[in-house]
């Protein structure tokens, strides 16, 4: 963790900083973080089968590549407890430092990284480690940029604000791609090239993107809602662990937030990763890697744009009824995916493609502001967090993981039908939820929270 000064006083008031600069301190930040978390996507998807796990053949090699990309959700949970704890106990900003540097110092580390073929089999043991180092930071990540805008946001206008650090993963779905496809065309058709160091450079790129993050996020003071609280003052003060406090107060959001979650999770993590491992693939679709990294982009774009209508529409309709509509139109989409996809074409690919993070970026954008309204400000890091990770393991790790199997054995409509079964998780528990828009987060605040 960033230290505290010794002595340093804790102030009642919060220095009063311009809403925009908070908005690109979370969106710089959860870019920068989903960016190295990403290229490992697009990497397991396109190399690390014949760089990790060349013995293991095409279909076995895909599922351990994807194997250590789920490594990181198992981790996820973990990092929101323990950077939970701090956030909720030392502050926002000092957490959200830690997690950068966490995070670029693992993405780098994998960036140089030597293949099986020089090190053995500890070359994916090193992998697995680095990989769950960074599920360790994107735990922590995601609720304290969160907080950054929810805590300064005025209530109604909190929708908005909330949506710049949930523009972090379209942002960097687009510069991952971007990254792979400016390597690859540069190296031609010389896959023994790009599978020798052609992919680490977008890893290597990374360390530039976190220095430029960690000046962003020093600028930034800490929110007005932990201040307000006893800020690092609660130190002093004996009580819970956030963790325990949290699922002794509010186990239930807990548990129906994450489930809210599953099928967000699962759209984005089967659209941008296992979805580019299928269009390559001989048995999937069949198309070129500079066509599908192109088509990534151009979703990146969509997704965005939706993202942040989403958003706003949250603060008119309510978080909860967009979430809805948002599941709802998942279990439809999901038994229509994959015979579309079938079909071979790279027109029905990108459509396929773009629909499916459409319809996450419809729930991606009101969850920014949903979850920290839904907990309280003394463990609202940690309940944010953990609901978030949590439904990254059972929406993010367990479909990508089970989806080349279910496609060997029954044939691609199986994925379809398992996606189809995450919408109906999720529509179930939003339905189960109240409606937080306009909650107070502080004192000053009034609250206009209605429950349904």
């Amino acid at each position: 963790m960033i230290p505290q000064r010794r002595g340093e006083p804790v102030s009642s008031q919060t220095p009063a900083v311009p809403m925009r600069k908070v908005a690109v301190a979370s969106c710089a930040g959860t870019t920068i973080e989903y960016y190295d978390f990403f290229i490992y996507g697009t990497a397991a998807a396109l190399v690390f089968p014949k760089v990790f796990f060349p013995a293991l053949g095409a279909t076995a090699g895909t599922v351990a590549a994807f194997a250590t990309f789920a490594v990181a959700f198992v981790a996820r949970p973990v990092g929101a407890i323990l950077f939970g704890h701090f956030g909720d106990r030392i502050g926002r900003k000092r957490t959200l430092i830690s997690t950068l540097l966490l995070m670029g110092i693992a993405t780098v580390l994998i960036g140089l990284l030597p293949g099986a073929a020089t090190i053995g089999v500890a070359a994916p043991i090193i992998l697995v480690v680095l990989r769950f180092a960074q599920g360790l930071a994107v735990g922590g990540e995601w609720a304290g940029a969160t907080l950054l805008t929810a805590e300064y946001a005025p209530p109604a206008k909190r929708g908005l604000y909330a949506v710049f650090p949930q523009l972090g993963p379209a942002i960097a779905f687009a510069l991952s791609s971007g990254t792979f496809l400016v390597t690859n065309l540069v190296m031609g058709d010389a896959d023994a090239a790009f599978l020798d160091y052609g992919w680490r450079v977008p890893f290597l790129v990374s360390i530039l993107l976190v220095a430029v993050g960690f000046y962003v996020r020093m600028s930034i003071a800490e929110t007005p809602a932990f201040v307000a609280a006893g800020g690092t003052a609660g130190l002093d003060r004996p009580k819970r662990l956030p963790f325990f406090e949290a699922l002794r107060k509010q186990p239930r959001e807990i548990l129906l937030s994450a489930g809210s979650l599953t099928m967000l999770f699962a759209f984005f993590y089967m659209g941008t990763t296992y979805l580019t491992s299928y269009g390559t693939s001989k048995t999937g679709a069949g198309l070129t890697r500079p066509v599908v990294l192109g088509i990534g982009i151009a979703a990146a774009v969509a997704f965005g744009i939706v993202i942040v209508v989403a958003g706003v529409l949250s603060d008119r309709l309510g978080r909860r009824r967009v979430i809805v509509y948002s599941s709802a139109l998942g279990v439809v989409w999901s038994l229509a995916l994959f015979p579309l996809l079938d079909t071979g074409s790279p027109v029905a690919f990108a459509v396929g493609v773009l629909v499916t993070l459409m319809i996450f970026a419809v729930a991606y954008g009101p969850a920014g502001s949903y979850l920290p309204e839904l907990f309280q400000t003394r463990f609202r890091y940690t309940g944010a967090g953990l609901s978030y990770n949590l439904a990254g393991v059972l929406g993010g790790a367990i479909p990508p993981l089970v989806a080349p199997g279910l496609t060997a054995s029954f044939g691609s409509i199986a994925v379809g039908v398992m996606l189809a079964v995450t919408g109906l998780i999720s529509l179930v528990s939003t339905l189960a939820l109240k409606e937080t828009r306009g909650t107070a987060m502080t004192a000053g605040q009034a609250s206009e929270a209605t429950v349904a």
